[in-house]
């Protein structure tokens, strides 16, 4: 009975020793291991987003381990239970499923490990912080100059094909949501092409057979700017100089394509190499157990053929770095 009490105390007394140690340095939040869990990198924004990540990490001297769940739902839960293995200081998660990743968050939490999302917000499970970018405001940007590029070229009645992002992705959703907004008090309808998964070769499998079926397309709208461009590829193998193309995200190549004459006329700046800049910040915050906004937005703007010489654009993606965070 000794044995088994001396046991037990000295199994307290281990634990109490790691609660302090972790509290120490949470509180100096210095040389931190932070967790990221990402949903894939079969996108180029996604692997800026973790170049971005990755950089932060580096010039703060923490430690980034970094997951790639490749969409799949089950490798995501099992990263994140191999993230919570290791001890990580603060944990990132950019979720496959927002419902599905739940349980797992919980649990991270019940460690002590503050959880962070980004680009993709999640439904449920404990997060001290959201961050990413309005969507919808984005798609809505997008919509806004669609409906006045329109206008002045004197098109009435459009037909706007719009080629979707991932079914049921929150991301997906508002940009679909707000680009409907813009788009209710016109008099341009809407046709609905099929989910790409934000990939350009889908989008071009996509746009195929849309341009077949739909000959009097006069836009087409794509839930990031890698989707439009495949898009403009099989338009201009059509010869369709006529029809008009806009994207979100502020792919350098799409701002490329923009000009006076040119097809491409609208993207929302998503810088993500900013993205995962200012959720390391975050995150090391939150490991530092200082309070932090429950949603950071990093900010966008809409560039169009007007504005595009004003945002340097020479990287994957074009700048736009707002201050976001208070120092």
């Amino acid at each position: 009975m000794h044995t088994r009490r001396k046991l037990i105390a000295s199994f307290s007394a281990a634990v109490s020793a790691l609660a302090l140690m972790s509290m120490a340095t949470s509180a100096e939040a210095k040389d931190l291991k932070i967790g990221f869990s990402q949903v894939t990198l079969q996108s180029p924004f996604y692997v800026q987003l973790k170049n971005g990540a990755e950089a932060a990490a580096k010039a703060s001297g923490d430690t980034l381990v970094f997951l790639d769940a490749n969409g799949d739902v089950t490798k995501q839960n099992n990263d994140i239970q191999d993230l919570i293995t290791q001890g990580v200081n603060a944990m990132i998660i950019n979720p496959v499923n927002p419902d599905a990743v739940g349980p797992s968050l919980d649990a991270a939490a019940a460690a002590g490990i503050p959880v962070i999302t980004v680009d993709r917000p999640v439904n449920g499970g404990k997060v001290v912080a959201h961050v990413g970018r309005d969507n919808k405001a984005m798609g809505k940007l997008v919509g806004e100059a669609v409906v006045a590029k329109l206008k002045e070229a004197g098109v009435k009645g459009a037909k706007i094909i719009e080629i979707q992002g991932d079914a049921g992705g929150a991301v997906m959703m508002d940009r679909r949501d707000g680009f409907h907004d813009a788009i209710k008090d016109s008099d341009a309808k809407i046709v609905d092409g099929p989910y790409a998964e934000y990939i350009r070769a889908n989008a071009v499998t996509a746009m195929q057979d849309l341009l077949q079926a739909n000959p009097d397309v006069k836009v087409v709208y794509a839930h990031n700017d890698d989707m439009a461009l495949g898009a403009l590829q099989v338009l201009k193998e059509n010869n369709r100089n006529d029809v008009f193309v806009a994207g979100v995200d502020g792919l350098s190549e799409a701002l490329g394509a923009m000009g006076p004459q040119g097809q491409y006329i609208a993207t929302a700046l998503n810088d993500p190499q900013y993205l995962g800049d200012v959720t390391i910040q975050v995150a090391r915050e939150a490991a530092a157990k200082k309070p932090v906004p429950k949603f950071v937005d990093a900010g966008s703007a809409l560039v169009t053929p007007d504005t595009v010489s004003k945002y340097p654009h020479t990287g994957l993606f074009a700048e736009y770095r707002p201050t976001v965070l208070n120092k």
